[in-house]
C-alpha cells in the first residue's frame, strides 16, 4: 500500500490577514483625508487644459482597449516583443506620428515625440512617458504590461491630440512650450531593458519621466526594491561516489552549503530586503561526485547602500562554501544590469494623486502598504537619473498578486481598460503640467537634487 502524499501543505494566511487589516485601516483614513483634493487649480488655465485632456483621453478608449487586448492575446517575452512594437507603431502612425524602432541599442525599443511650435531645447522642458509591453513565460501578461503600454501610448496621444486640436480651435491658456517623448521600453521582466537604453542615451536631455503599473491598489507612491542577479558556478573534481569518493571534490556540497548559508544570512538582513537562490545544476548521476554545480540568485534591497552591502555578504557566503568543500567558485554578478530601488518624486506623485482623485480614485501615498510588499523594476535606474514617478492603478481585487494567472486574467477586463484610460489621462495631465507649471518641475527637480542627485547603477556597483 502506497503511503505517498503528493499534496503540499496549504500556506497559512494568518500574516496576510493581519497585514490586510492594517492596510484597510490606513487606506480608509487616507481616503477620508483625500476628499478635498483637486478642488483648486495649481496654475492659470489648468482646469481648461485638464478638461481638454480628459476629453482627448476618453476619445481614445476604444483604440486603447484594442491595443491592450491584442497585446494580452499575443504575449511576448523580453527582447522578443515584435508584435507589440508593430501594433503600437501602427496606432501611433494612424495618429500621424513617425516612429523609430530599434532605438538606443534595443531592437524592440521604440520612440516618437512631439514638440510645441516654439520649443527650444535650451529653454523648455522635455518629458518622457514610458510604455512597457513584455510578458512572462507561461503566464503571459501576469504583470499587466499590456495595460502599461495602453496607458503610456494613450497618455502621449491625449497630450498631443489635445495640443493639436486646441491650436486649430484657438483655445486660450495653452501658452506653454516643451517636448513630450514616448519611449517604448522592452524587457523589464527578469531583465533591465531601460538600463541598456540609458547607457545608449535614451534619457539624455529629458527632465522628468513618468509611467504607471497596474495593481490591486491605487497608489501614488510605493516601494520598489533594487535587484541584482548572480550566477555562481562551483568547480570541483569528479570521482566514483562508491569506489573512490575520497578522490573527489564535490561541487554540489559547496552549492548545498551556500544555500544553507543564505538561509542563515536572512536572519541578519533588513526586513524589507530579499535573497532568493536556486541550484540549477548539481550533477547527472548519484554514482558520480559532481565536478560542477551552479546556483542562480537574486538579491533585493530597499536602499542602494544596502544592496551593495548584501552583495558583499553573498560573496562571502559563496567563498566560504567553496573553501569548506575544497572547490573553486566562479561568480558572475549582474548577468543582466542591476535595478536600483525606485526613488519616488513626491512633488510629481502629489500631482498624480490629484489627477486620479478627479477620476474617482484615491491614489494612496507611500507607507499605506508595508515595505515588505515590494517587487523590483528597472524604472528604478531611471528614477536615479531624473525626477520620476511609477504609480500603481487598481485593476484587480486587493488580494490578487502580481505574476499570477489570476492577475493575468484581470489584465484583460473592462476594469483594466478603465484603469488604462484613467492612467492615460493622469499621466497626460502630469506631463503637460510639467510644461505649463514651471514651479512644479522646479520643485520636483529640487527635491530630486536634495535626495541624492544622479546615481548611475553601472558606476555605483562597479
Amino acid at each position: 500500500m502506497s503511503t505517498d502524499n503528493f499534496s503540499p501543505q496549504v500556506p497559512s494566511t494568518v500574516y496576510l490577514d493581519y497585514m490586510g487589516q492594517g492596510i484597510a485601516a490606513r487606506k480608509a483614513e487616507a481616503e477620508s483625508n483625500a476628499s478635498t483634493q483637486g478642488e483648486s487649480p495649481d496654475y492659470p488655465g489648468q482646469q481648461v487644459i485638464w478638461r481638454l485632456i480628459q476629453e482627448s483621453g476618453e476619445s481614445l478608449r476604444d483604440e486603447l482597449r484594442t491595443l491592450a487586448f491584442m497585446l494580452h492575446d499575443h504575449p511576448e517575452e523580453a527582447f522578443e516583443e515584435v508584435f507589440a512594437t508593430e501594433e503600437i507603431t501602427k496606432l501611433l502612425q494612424n495618429h500621424g506620428f513617425e516612429v523609430q524602432s530599434g532605438v538606443y541599442g534595443v531592437k524592440t525599443a521604440l520612440e516618437t515625440s512631439f514638440e510645441t511650435p516654439g520649443y527650444d531645447p535650451a529653454q523648455h522642458p522635455s518629458i518622457a512617458i514610458l510604455a512597457e509591453y513584455d510578458a512572462l513565460p507561461e503566464i503571459g501578461h501576469a504583470c499587466g504590461h499590456n495595460i502599461i503600454a495602453a496607458a503610456g501610448v494613450g497618455a502621449f496621444l491625449a497630450v498631443t491630440n489635445m495640443i493639436k486640436t486646441s491650436e486649430v480651435k484657438g483655445v486660450d491658456h495653452l501658452d506653454f512650450e516643451g517636448r513630450i517623448v514616448l519611449l517604448g521600453t522592452p524587457a523589464e521582466e527578469g531583465h533591465s531593458g531601460k538600463e541598456y537604453m540609458i547607457r545608449n542615451g535614451a534619457f539624455d536631455g529629458i527632465d522628468a519621466s513618468i509611467m504607471m503599473h497596474p495593481f490591486g491598489f491605487d497608489l501614488a507612491e510605493h516601494v520598489w526594491v533594487g535587484r541584482r542577479t548572480m550566477t555562481a558556478t562551483f568547480h570541483g573534481v569528479s570521482a566514483h561516489a562508491s569506489s573512490q569518493p575520497f578522490m573527489g571534490k564535490n561541487a554540489l556540497d559547496a552549492a548545498s552549503l551556500a544555500y544553507q548559508g543564505f538561509g542563515v544570512l536572512r536572519q541578519q538582513m533588513p526586513p524589507s530586503d530579499r535573497l532568493h537562490a536556486i541550484i540549477t545544476e548539481g550533477g547527472n548521476r548519484p554514482s558520480i561526485i559532481p565536478d560542477t554545480a551552479t546556483m542562480s540568485l537574486y538579491v533585493r534591497s530597499l536602499l542602494p547602500e544596502a544592496l551593495k552591502d548584501i552583495s558583499k555578504r553573498v560573496d562571502d557566503v559563496l567563498d566560504g562554501a567553496a573553501l569548506m568543500a575544497g572547490v573553486g567558485v566562479e561568480k558572475q554578478w549582474d548577468v543582466h544590469p542591476a535595478s536600483l530601488p525606485v526613488r519616488n518624486n513626491h512633488v510629481l506623485a502629489r500631482r498624480w494623486a490629484k489627477t486620479q482623485n478627479l477620476r474617482g480614485r484615491t491614489a494612496l501615498s507611500e507607507g499605506i502598504l508595508p515595505d515588505t510588499l515590494a517587487a523590483s523594476t528597472d524604472f528604478g535606474n531611471v528614477s536615479h537619473l531624473i525626477p520620476g514617478i511609477h504609480p500603481m492603478v487598481k485593476i484587480s481585487p486587493e488580494n490578487v498578486a502580481l505574476h499570477t494567472k489570476e492577475f493575468a486574467a484581470y489584465a484583460r477586463t473592462e476594469e483594466a481598460i478603465d484603469a488604462a484610460v484613467d492612467a492615460a489621462i493622469g499621466l497626460a495631465q502630469v506631463a503637460v503640467d510639467a510644461l505649463a507649471d514651471p514651479k512644479m518641475l522646479i520643485d520636483a527637480t529640487l527635491e530630486f537634487t536634495n535626495s541624492g542627485d544622479v546615481l548611475k547603477v553601472g558606476d555605483y556597483l562597479a
